[in-house]
């Protein structure tokens, strides 16, 4: 699967509760390969992918701070037509 076809996923949780839609995707590279860390979805992750509401610029060596709310990835419980991710606590 290519990081490109999360763009745009619908993310659910078990219980059913939408969580909008994929809008950008975090990763950390170690040993040469990317990991993917979490999902950034949803209004808040729309304006996320354009960078509206950032709280700065690390620089062109450092990533943007971004202050939005990120599905970890160790809560997705399966990737097809919809993501899946487990119900956090407090949801």
């Amino acid at each position: 699967m290519r990081l490109s076809e999360l763009l745009n996923r619908r993310v659910l949780t078990e219980s059913g509760q939408s969580l909008g839609r994929v809008h950008d995707v975090r990763g950390e590279l170690a040993g040469g390969r990317l990991r993917i860390t979490g999902l950034a979805a949803g209004e808040l992750g729309l304006l996320e992918r354009f960078g509206v509401g950032t709280h700065g610029s690390g620089g062109p060596r450092q990533a943007k701070v971004h202050g939005h709310h990120v599905i970890p990835w160790d809560r997705v419980v399966r990737v097809g037509a919809e993501i899946v991710v487990r119900d956090a606590e407090g949801e």
